[in-house]
């Protein structure tokens, strides 16, 4: 097996007094729609390229398979990152309790390291976005989990859940890339302390023709996905991209060797045009 990849960390802001700060690998590998004896494959490939951040879900229906992998690999525990998320039909105190111990129990920790509310749902009736973040609280403070935060929050709900009970989540993860770049809701992660991870930082591969990107990747002989990666590293993201390919698995992590100056930052920059390829999140309810 190969050595992990280099140890590129950001610290998380942690939610409780007492605790001591965390690191969160920059780079991980995502399992979005790898279900069935994939989740297991992709992810013992991952491993064996060198990543040590898995990031999955309860949605993705894949927790097991990623738990298989993980006993299976014979790395020591304290070297891996696993992020899980809480169901959209889990968010009401007892269910959201309920569904941890399930996430737990497939993938086979003791402890979790950053455990997110998937989607906020305030649209919908019934959910109130206090009372479910209240429940990830308690979950943090039983010790079962290191970091809390949330995916796909908009500034009104973070502003929401952090003045109502005083924690700030560690994490927002939303759909990010060249084509989206949430220049306006990074601002707002910053300023409250909070670090923005990327989900489809690909564009789920509508990006990867872009002729700029073209352009970038033959001026430094790297791929494009190459430079779409780089990107978000250097923007300060921690970044998921995600392919059952272990030819482009490392291809993805092999981004520690090369810089982007400020020309070409702000040359992809330039490519926003606020394309969503997946759910807004005003628009998802249970």
């Amino acid at each position: 097996m190969s050595t992990a990849l280099p140890a590129k960390a950001l610290t998380l802001r942690q939610g409780t007094s007492g605790t001591e700060p965390v690191a969160i690998p920059q780079l991980g590998f995502g399992t979005y729609k790898v279900t069935g004896p994939d989740a297991e494959r992709a992810v013992t490939a991952a491993l064996a390229v060198g990543y040590r951040h898995i990031d999955t879900a309860q949605m993705y229906g894949n927790e097991a398979g990623v738990g298989r992998a993980l006993a299976a690999s014979g790395i020591p525990r304290e070297q891996l990152w696993i992020t899980s998320k809480l169901n959209n039909p889990n968010h009401r105190r007892d269910d959201a309790l309920r569904s941890f111990d399930a996430t737990m129990a497939d993938l086979g920790l003791d402890v979790l390291d950053l455990f997110l509310v998937h989607w906020p749902l305030a649209a919908s009736p019934g959910i109130d976005l206090v009372d479910t973040w209240r429940t990830m609280i308690e979950i943090l403070n039983s010790g079962r989990v290191r970091a809390i935060g949330v995916s796909n929050y908009q500034p009104e709900h973070l502003h929401t859940i952090i003045d109502a009970t005083g924690v700030t989540p560690a994490v927002n993860q939303i759909e990010l890339h060249p084509y989206l770049n949430q220049t306006e809701l990074r601002a707002v992660d910053d300023e409250l302390g909070i670090i923005t991870e990327s989900w489809s930082p690909l564009g789920r591969g509508r990006v990867l023709d872009d002729p700029e990107l073209a352009r970038l990747a033959a001026e430094m002989d790297v791929t494009p996905a190459q430079v779409i990666i780089r990107w978000h590293l250097q923007h300060g993201l921690v970044v998921i991209p995600k392919t059952t390919h272990p030819e482009r698995m490392r291809a993805n992590a092999d981004v520690f060797g090369f810089e982007l100056t400020d020309a070409q930052m702000a040359a992809v920059d330039a490519l926003d045009r606020g394309l969503r390829t997946g759910s807004h999140p005003d628009r998802v309810q249970i």
